[in-house]
């Protein structure tokens, strides 16, 4: 019997709803097949993007959308992917497959995105390929309200208003594919580009400085130190590999109890490199106005057998609907730091919300466990204090529960709980406080089988049940939560 005691006096504040973003780059068929069809298509669409997948992401209600990548951002020039699609020149895709990028996907067309999914647009820049004049024209080109020939060829080109934008990267990866920098010359790149990502009119931009790469201490160290005070937040990347091994991650659905166990003892890191990233921020910025955004993260494996490997396509199983709920239950129960996430990526590529095939679409457990979870977003985060039991394989443990909780605007209780275990259940008595809650309501996502998944030809195999076997009596709530299984409970 684990025993857990709730504190809704003791919060870490607002549980940002961008920590449950995404992330869609020009890789693979993330963009093009998955949410970009063109006008032309049999396919359903609204203005070229396919109406099922808009309707699934409305649904999720995606907070925050980034674009244009990952190792695509400092590739881009944005010019690339305005004007008349059929007069945008074609490059070649260098990072991801070598295959041709046609533009015809640019930045109307991500705004547009964003405006029928709900989202707000956070772009990543060029600094690693592009010039300082390069990016102040494009945030001139989206932002200014004014008269000056960038603002004069966005209406040229349909778009009369300034777009909104909050959110805006100065380069990706800049200590990798964003050109192999160390932190002191980036540091000063940042602060040489930042300068000319200005604010125009009402228009308030957040500027981001790219971070570190999973435990690379010491470049956080330094851009908190030379650059800190011209950013408002540092970007974290950090995925999940089931071997540690870039050159053979495993299979996303082939694999036994060990690789199981394995993926989330390695997932579970984040709170490590969470602390440790926080701690040295907390040294620059013991206010914590700088956020800190998990802006990849998710799980990496082989490419599914057949695909292009420069397409990283992969299957989505419990095993990731575990990885996803505790990671986010680890994002809310450090939302005093952590304001921002995103999941790599939204559509056919790695850890995806959504798979399609040509014009069949499937919905993912990591979709599922976002779903569930959005009763989360821009909640007020509440405490809960328990000893978590051990999950043990082999001469390793790690723990076996996962939880988060939080108050919404309608003062409803949500607990998240995730099992960690593949076999054994958990008993869990849960002390409220006090009794002025009486109901309790509840779905939860497992299947019988760790490799569980949906395909095209079983499109439901997993997914969300109601969750009846919760009891609720004087400020108590006792329940069993499944093995290997992802739990909200709302409790009113």
């Amino acid at each position: 019997m684990v025993q857990v005691s709730v504190r809704s006096q003791a919060s870490k504040g607002t549980i940002n709803k961008n920590i449950y973003g995404h992330f869609s780059e020009h890789l693979g068929r993330c963009i093009y097949e998955g949410i970009w069809v063109g006008h032309d298509s049999p396919i359903p669409n609204t203005e070229g993007m396919r109406n099922d997948v808009l309707e699934a992401l409305r649904e999720l209600k995606v907070p925050v959308l980034r674009w244009p990548g990952g190792c695509f951002a400092d590739e881009y020039h944005w010019r690339d992917g305005i004007g008349p699609a059929e007069q945008r020149p074609r490059m070649i895709n260098t990072h991801w497959g070598g295959v041709v990028e046609n533009n015809h996907f640019g930045t109307h067309e991500f705004f547009r995105l964003c405006e029928l999914i709900g989202a707000e647009p956070y772009i990543n820049g060029n600094l690693g390929s592009g010039t300082v004049h390069e990016m102040q024209q494009w945030v001139e080109y989206m932002t200014f309200d004014g008269e000056s020939p960038m603002a004069n060829e966005r209406r040229a080109n349909g778009k009369e208003e300034p777009w909104k934008l909050k959110y805006f990267g100065v380069g990706n990866e800049n200590w990798g594919c964003g050109g192999n920098m160390r932190p002191e010359y980036y540091a000063d790149e940042y602060r040489r580009y930042a300068t000319y990502v200005r604010n125009y009119g009402d228009n308030k931009l957040t500027k981001i400085a790219c971070g570190p790469n999973s435990h690379d201490y010491e470049w956080t160290e330094v851009l908190m130190r030379n650059a800190g005070k011209y950013m408002d937040a540092l970007t974290l990347h950090y995925y999940t590999l089931p071997t540690g091994d870039w050159k053979s991650k495993g299979s996303a659905t082939d694999f036994d109890v060990a690789a199981w166990f394995t993926t989330l003892r390695r997932t579970l890191e984040m709170e490590t490199l969470i602390e440790k990233h926080s701690a040295i921020m907390d040294k620059y910025d013991p206010e914590k106005r700088v956020g800190l955004y998990v802006d990849e993260w998710g799980t990496w494996y082989d490419v599914e057998p057949g695909t292009n490997p420069g397409f990283l396509y992969q299957q989505n199983t419990m095993r990731d609907a575990l990885v996803a709920g505790i990671n986010l239950n680890l994002f809310n129960n450090h939302c005093d730091r952590v304001t921002m996430s995103n999941i790599a990526q939204i559509v056919n590529v790695l850890q995806a919300m959504i798979l399609t095939e040509g014009d069949q679409l499937v919905l993912t457990p990591t979709y599922h466990v976002f779903h569930m979870y959005q009763v989360h977003q821009d909640a007020r985060h509440v405490a809960l204090e328990f000893t978590s039991p051990d999950y043990t394989f082999g001469a390793e443990r790690i723990p076996q529960l996962s939880l988060s909780a939080s108050i919404d605007s309608t003062d409803a209780l949500n607990i998240s709980i995730c099992n960690l275990h593949h076999e054994d259940a958990a008993t869990i008595t849960i002390d409220l406080e006090d009794n002025n809650r009486t109901t309790v309501s509840g779905s939860v996502l497992s299947h019988n089988a760790l490799q569980g998944h949906n395909s095209f030809e079983q499109p439901e195999a997993v997914k969300p049940q109601a969750f009846t076997d919760a009891k609720l009596e004087n400020g108590k709530l006792s329940l069993t939560v499944p093995a290997a299984s992802v739990l909200v409970l709302k409790l009113q």
